[in-house]
């Protein structure tokens, strides 16, 4: 169970950010995945998203402050601005901008193609992120490292069968794991991506259009990295609107090895369900490794 919303102290934190009086008239529960609870808090004159959860989860927030800082930074697609992360009574939570979902259509979903060609176009030395942050509620590893395969193999792939084998699931994990992980940069041999920035978590939940059909990405997982990573998790779950995809392409073609790519960078996500959720996830990213293990020969 989650605690009650501590009001008074966020009103008061919003009230020191912004300068202004804060006093909440209404608190609508919404939608906010499942993992937080979440709120539309409304005052006189504007609206705010919040997001709350066990205290204990404070770092998840700063860390999702941070990245949603990073990705504004860049100037390259709308996110959330953030107005206060706190914690206090048993609660942590993150007070975001309320930028409501409108729907929309093909133009929307163009931009977003070619705004997120231009948020990957956005580079620094070395993969990884200056802090660890999560993938849904699983730590996520950031440390920087010049070597992406390695980067990949160790701080995504490993880390989670890392996991997988701590909770006991499935030991033909393990096996496929050991397997695969030691031919990891077999997939690299003519491919050398640069450190982009990424959201990170793209999957559909991830993003909408709000007013003037303007995307809007948020609950981003941060780092830098191969930003075919991004593009694969857009196709996991459903996948986005064809425009988009054509969109991002005419910006930056895509290297013909990415269709391979795709479902290695796409395991990541199906094991950290399969962490998450057991069950069929556990079944699916087995049968990845088998198909990835079978390209390499």
């Amino acid at each position: 169970m989650f605690p009650e919303l501590p009001l008074e102290r966020i009103s008061k934190m919003l009230g020191d950010a912004l300068a202004e009086e804060v006093s909440f008239r209404r608190l609508q529960p919404v939608a906010g995945g499942s993992i937080n609870r979440a709120y539309r808090a409304s005052t006189a004159t504007r609206d705010f998203f919040i997001k709350c959860h066990q205290q204990d989860r404070l770092s998840m927030f700063e860390a999702e402050a941070e990245g949603l800082a990073e990705l504004r930074r860049a100037d390259c697609v709308r996110v959330p601005r953030v107005y206060a992360c706190g914690g206090g009574d048993g609660v942590a939570w993150l007070v975001l901008e309320w930028l409501p979902a409108i729907p929309g259509g093909e133009r929307g979903a163009a931009q977003l193609g070619e705004r997120l060609a231009a948020l990957h176009r956005v580079h620094t030395a070395h993969f990884g992120w200056h802090r660890d942050n999560t993938i849904g509620l699983t730590p996520q590893r950031n440390a920087w490292d010049d070597d992406w395969p390695r980067f990949f193999r160790d701080q995504r792939l490993g880390f989670q069968l890392q996991l997988a084998e701590r909770q006991r699931l499935d030991r033909r994990l393990q096996r496929l794991g050991e397997r695969l992980l030691p031919r990891i940069a077999e997939f690299f041999t003519d491919y050398r991506p640069r450190p982009s920035l990424l959201h990170g978590d793209l999957w559909g939940g991830n993003w909408h259009l709000t007013t003037n059909d303007e995307p809007v990405l948020f609950d981003p997982a941060v780092y830098y990295g191969d930003r075919e990573a991004d593009l694969a998790m857009t196709e996991l779950f459903g996948g986005f609107p064809s425009a988009f995809y054509q969109a991002y392409r005419a910006n930056w073609p895509l290297d013909a090895g990415y269709s391979v790519r795709r479902t290695l960078y796409n395991l990541y996500h199906v094991l950290n369900h399969a962490n998450m959720f057991g069950g069929g996830y556990v079944r699916q990213a087995c049968a990845m490794m088998e198909s990835l293990l079978a390209e390499l020969g």
